[in-house]
């Protein structure tokens, strides 16, 4: 829930899940600490029900390894970042080159930097073909 404090009362965050149980604590424990600027979402990862362009930062901790579908998941995350969004993802137990492939092979976002675990990319915008 550091992202709440992040972001101020003015800014929001969305925190998504697809496991009703993950969601349903989440929300518990946002009403446990007062929390009014974090919206919880039950839904999947590609396709979260947000508008286009409409978050400034994405954050993959701990779950990229388990999705369905990686390519489906980076472009919904495209589609719902503005211009120049960033998209950090937490490394689990993936090979870092198959962390930067899975995230850049479709030109979508560019590697920036890592910090420790973590990777940096930027949204790169569409080209067409």
């Amino acid at each position: 829930m550091p992202a709440a404090k992040i972001v101020g009362e003015k800014g929001s965050v969305y925190a998504l899940d697809i496991n009703p149980v993950a969601v349903e604590t989440v929300r518990r424990k946002i009403k446990e600490k007062g929390l009014k600027n974090i919206h919880v979402l039950l839904a999947d990862a590609s396709e979260t029900g947000l508008p286009d362009e409409s978050v400034d930062v994405t954050f993959l901790f701990g779950v990229i390894h388990a999705l369905d579908d990686v390519d489906a998941v980076m472009r919904e995350i495209h589609r719902v970042l503005k211009v120049k969004g960033v998209l950090s993802v937490q490394k689990s137990w993936w090979s870092e080159r198959k962390l930067l492939d899975a995230v850049t092979k479709n030109g979508l976002f560019s590697f920036k930097e890592k910090t420790n675990r973590v990777f940096k990319f930027e949204k790169n915008q569409k080209t067409s073909t």
